[in-house]
């Protein structure tokens, strides 16, 4: 059974953070953090719709400008979210570059951007033609940890130290949609587009009774009616939905390990920063990072089915695979299943 997430980090263990999200038969992707991105193809950028940012050191939001520069033109709404201070941030990226001649696209482009506090989130707009100044009120809404929801899927995250707000990031599938191809085929149909919207159909909680249109066939397109439930039972499994969750930049204090291991309970799959190897634990202490040894065994406390280490100091070069061994062994130690 193909996962709907595909998650891949964006680069090496030792490069800027960042791990692309597509999903599986439709050209749209999320991202959290925006590191160097320039190993991402334009297609593969153009394909995130929600941008998720920990917080805005350089190494983890320098990707912004290219994101920036490959949409502008295009007809796109893009969502960004990120701590306390992220407007500002964002607005002081906006504000490097002149933008006389934007009134004279024909394509809307819009930044949506969200910022993160304890116990609210702050969005404004910002449209191209406008010069990327905003074009209305803040508006407030009250925070409980998610972040964005929709019919198949939510974005939730925790807000954990680095002495600045840090946040950590799960995205969570409602219920995962096992087509049987094989069940496909008998009913004399092809795999296609309209899979999509039989998706959408059942997490959008439409009438099992309702009648549904399947078109396929490309060019010589073929059209068949069926009943939603019926069409269901015959072609999809229903089982629990996949669940990835990520974590960089984090000190390793009672108040952290509480909230990533909330946050990443039963992942199918921990990324998590491993920056400093235990016997440097001193050196991440001061820096707010984790060891490969404790970020090992918080991913064994919640129980997540696999672990990538990732976000290595550079002073490990060529050192990779002990920091992997440890992140592993401390996560073989304190596993719960």
């Amino acid at each position: 059974m193909r996962p709907s997430f595909l998650p891949r980090l964006v680069n090496g263990p030792f490069d800027d953070p960042g791990l692309f999200i597509p999903f599986l038969l439709e050209k749209r992707a999320i991202i959290f953090d925006l590191g160097d991105i320039y190993s991402l193809s334009t297609r593969d950028i153009l394909k995130i719709s929600h941008v998720f940012i920990s917080h805005t050191h350089i190494d983890h939001f320098i990707g912004f400008d290219r994101l920036l520069r490959l949409f502008l033109g295009r007809e796109q709404q893009l969502y960004l979210y990120g701590p306390q201070g992220f407007l500002k941030n964002v607005e002081g990226k906006l504000a490097g570059y002149s933008w006389n001649l934007v009134k004279h696209y024909s394509n809307l482009f819009a930044l949506n951007v969200t910022e993160v506090h304890p116990d609210h989130m702050i969005t404004r707009n910002y449209i191209c033609q406008n010069r990327f100044i905003p074009d209305s009120e803040d508006i407030n809404h009250p925070f409980n940890g998610l972040l964005h929801k929709e019919p198949a899927l939510s974005v939730s995250a925790e807000i954990l130290d680095h002495s600045i707000p840090c946040l950590g990031f799960t995205i969570e599938e409602r219920f995962h949609i096992n087509i049987m191809k094989e069940r496909v085929a008998v009913l004399g149909l092809e795999i296609g587009p309209w899979l999509n919207e039989f998706k959408q159909a059942l997490y959008n909680n439409i009438d099992p009774d309702s009648k549904f249109e399947v078109r396929y066939g490309g060019q010589s397109s073929c059209t068949k009616k069926f009943i939603l439930g019926d069409l269901a039972k015959r072609i999809a499994l229903l089982t629990p939905g996949q669940k990835i969750s990520y974590v960089v930049d984090a000190g390793y204090s009672k108040s952290n390990v509480k909230k990533i291991i909330k946050i990443a309970k039963n992942a199918d799959h921990l990324f998590i920063e491993a920056a400093f190897l235990e016997k440097d634990k001193d050196i991440a202490e001061k820096k707010c990072h984790l060891t490969a040894w404790q970020a090992g065994s918080i991913a064994g406390k919640a129980g997540v089915k696999q672990v990538t280490p990732f976000h290595f100091s550079p002073r490990y070069k060529g050192l990779g695979d002990l920091l992997e061994k440890e992140a592993m062994d401390g996560y073989n130690r304190h596993i719960i299943m």
